[in-house]
């Protein structure tokens, strides 16, 4: 039988007893996100590199461009992949980050840098939250919890939870959406899967989970208006940017083509991904392509164990869907295939039973294994982007 968990029952003192683990965890992410930039400015200063450059490079340079002039004014010498620039080429970037950086820059002295800086930064922070509340109500123990942060905040490419980029803030949302469908807080749900909906493409996978976790809801419970706002609520965000693109474009399709004529991005079921991973296997050309392959690979293998780790799985079944469904979502989505480790970063709940294989052993091995993760995914970010540059 589905079912979902049931509401965990927030009293004043449970309330200040979880407090603390909440600190630590927030600490935790914040101690390893700044031994990541710490870490790049070394790279980046040996190779003769701004770090505020690296920081907000690629993508980040049309948030930046977005919070500052709008979609339709763009015009500053921004570039797709094929090194060509058209006038709707910025409606392929969603408006949620760009929308708070242009909010928050009086804050910031009106430097919309100093607001994408401290929006991803206090997104990672809600991320790691809500990542460590999933862990300890799965698992019952504040070391898996913490653990599972840790393993997130240092994976290789976790620096973008530092750039001007949407993994932090679409990770925030996510992660509190699937905290409301496992705890039935259907509201909390919809309002978090609306906004990761206006964050990037990633949310299709969000929101067929939370879609289907609603209607099961809905048919089970007495509760049911809560479901019904839920279900209806949930794709409103991605399904209304599209639309928007679209009316601009002409085209019923308009973000798919933007996609495609820029960056050659298209969903292939995993052709481009075969091919790419035999390619590299097989001759070994680039370590780091190497690299790619075997992180895509990994997180396949993960996206099986999750499914055997969380049991009973008619409970936790959103997050093995959530955390499956990206897997397949990345590995089937052709275009810039060395991306691929940075499009597998929201997918947090990969690395649970790495989190909770760890937490079952002494405190030493559990911390060792850890620092020696976090330092390689350091490392891959630092050289990736200071040394390769292909990769994000």
């Amino acid at each position: 039988m589905t079912t979902l968990a049931e509401p965990t029952a927030f009293t004043p003192s449970a309330t200040r007893w979880h407090q603390r683990p909440y600190v630590r965890a927030i600490g935790v992410y914040l101690f390893i996100r700044v031994f990541s930039i710490a870490l790049l400015a070394l790279f980046a200063t040996r190779t003769g590199q701004p770090l505020i450059g690296r920081l907000t490079a690629w993508d980040g340079q049309f948030y930046l461009d977005i919070a500052d002039y709008g979609y339709f004014g763009t015009t500053r010498g921004l570039y797709d992949a094929a090194g060509n620039y058209a006038p709707y080429t910025p409606l392929a970037f969603f408006p949620a980050y760009p929308t708070l950086l242009r909010v928050l820059s009086p804050i910031t002295l009106g430097s919309t840098v100093l607001a994408g800086l401290l929006v991803s930064t206090v997104a990672g922070c809600l991320a790691a939250a809500a990542i460590f509340r999933l862990a300890q109500r799965i698992d019952g123990r504040t070391r898996t919890g913490l653990l599972l942060v840790a393993l997130w905040a240092g994976a290789p490419l976790a620096i973008t939870q530092s750039m001007v980029f949407t993994e932090a803030l679409f990770t925030a949302f996510a992660a509190w959406t699937l905290v409301g469908v496992v705890e039935r807080r259907w509201l909390l749900a919809a309002a978090c899967c609306l906004g990761a909906g206006l964050t990037r493409s990633t949310a299709a996978v969000l929101i067929a989970v939370v879609g289907v976790a609603a209607v099961i809801a809905f048919l089970r419970t007495r509760d049911r208006w809560k479901t019904m706002i839920c279900a209806v609520l949930c794709p409103l965000g991605l399904l209304g940017w599209w639309v928007y693109v679209a009316i601009w474009t002409g085209s019923p399709t308009g973000w798919f083509d933007l996609e495609w004529d820029n960056w050659r991005t298209r969903f292939d079921g995993g052709r481009e991904a075969a091919e790419f991973s035999w390619q590299k296997l097989a001759s070994g050309s680039s370590v780091m392509e190497t690299l790619t392959v075997f992180i895509v690979l990994g997180a396949a293998v993960l996206a099986v164990l999750l499914a055997k780790t969380l049991r009973p799985l008619s409970q936790w079944w959103p997050l093995a869907a959530y955390g499956s469904g990206i897997v397949v979502l990345v590995v089937g989505t052709a275009g810039l295939p060395t991306v691929k480790p940075r499009f597998l970063i929201p997918g947090f709940i990969l690395l649970f039973p790495i989190a909770r294989g760890l937490a079952a052993r002494r405190p030493g091995t559990a911390v060792a294994a850890t620092a020696a993760f976090v330092f390689l995914g350091c490392w891959f970010s630092a050289y990736s982007l200071t040394g390769w540059r292909y990769v994000i």
